[in-house]
């Protein structure tokens, strides 16, 4: 790594904690000139550091940086190692993913951006994301399994997710079938999940999970078209939690309970926190706008519906958007 390197992991494993240039150059065995000038970069760069007479370099809480070493700061230590890639700005993290899986990148390979150019969401829809104020993450996944047993996989994410925000924020959100996140009845998170499979073996070959959070965004954020829908965790104020603590959070997270497809004890809390089961909705299809009511998800993440004749399906993600019929009032008032 350069000096910059070392000095922002030191700094950034201890924020809030003083370090003196003396100290940092003869723990990282370089001179105090260099140490000082990696600052200096780090400081342009958009790093907050406090310098101070005989007390040295401070990295100040409320800077939100994306960086490798920032992430790696609070990855759990199984994961230290694992290959992170970051961007000042990229086309979309998923489109990296996949380029990089089609390289032979290893499972578990990280990929965050401060801003996307190309970023999409389902069905090819445009994901808006402005600079600086939201996480977009990409995640490889090996899992070894069949492209049959993947299914569930976006569920499980949105449950990974949904307990890293709590964890990390301590704000409680809420779970759109099949994988938006809400806060303050807005979406604040989208999930967007693809499969690459080996046609030959029916096996799935890698899975990019792509994350996209509102993190801190101003209320003028957002475009005429989706501000009424689209909402944040925080709201242009300081704060104290880094977008590098939650991205880590969602990873270990991630990689604990989306790799064990044995494993679906995470529905129930999956239903727990869906703010569809038990509403009136509307399923929108290539078919039209068909109402039902959500009364239930399967195991493998699909979702039970109750027709207005009594009778009851399972629709897949996909297969069809749905909204709350109250959105869809909303929307058309």
């Amino acid at each position: 790594m350069s000096v910059k390197q070392d000095v922002l992991t030191k700094l950034e494993h201890s924020r809030g904690q003083f370090f003196s240039g003396e100290e940092l150059a003869r723990e990282l065995d370089v001179s105090r000139t260099a140490v000082w000038k990696a600052i200096k970069q780090l400081e342009v760069e958009g790093y907050e550091i406090h310098a101070v007479p005989n007390k040295g370099y401070c990295l100040s809480l409320n800077t939100d940086v994306i960086s490798t070493e920032g992430i790696r700061a609070s990855l759990l230590k199984e994961w230290k190692d694992c290959a992170i890639t970051t961007y000042k700005e990229t086309g979309s993290t998923n489109q990296n993913a996949k380029l990089a899986a089609a390289e032979g990148a290893e499972h578990g390979s990280l990929f965050v951006a401060e801003a996307q150019t190309n970023g999409r969401g389902r069905r090819g829809r445009v994901f808006e994301t402005p600079k600086g104020n939201g996480i977009y993450m990409s995640i490889l996944l090996k899992p070894q399994m069949e492209a049959a047993d993947a299914i569930y996989m976006t569920t499980a994410a949105s449950v990974a997710v949904r307990r890293a925000i709590k964890k990390v924020t301590g704000k409680e959100t809420l779970i759109k079938w099949v994988n938006d996140l809400y806060f303050e009845e807005k979406k604040v998170c989208g999930i967007l999940t693809e499969a690459v499979t080996d046609i030959q073996t029916g096996m799935v070959d890698s899975i990019i999970l792509g994350i996209g959070i509102n993190f801190n965004m101003p209320e003028d954020a957002f475009s005429e078209e989706i501000k009424h829908v689209a909402g944040s965790l925080y709201h242009g104020e300081n704060v104290e939690v880094t977008r590098n603590q939650l991205v880590a959070e969602i990873f270990n997270q991630v990689m604990e309970l989306c790799m064990n497809k044995d494993d679906r004890s995470f529905i129930e809390e999956y239903k727990k926190y869906s703010f569809i089961l038990g509403e009136e909705i509307v399923i929108l299809s290539a078919d039209g706008n068909i109402p039902a009511k959500a009364v239930d998800i399967t195991d493998f993440g699909g979702l039970v519906v109750e027709l207005l004749d009594g009778t009851r399906k399972t629709i897949s993600s996909g297969e069809v958007s749905i909204r709350k019929q109250s959105m869809v009032k909303d929307k058309n008032a």
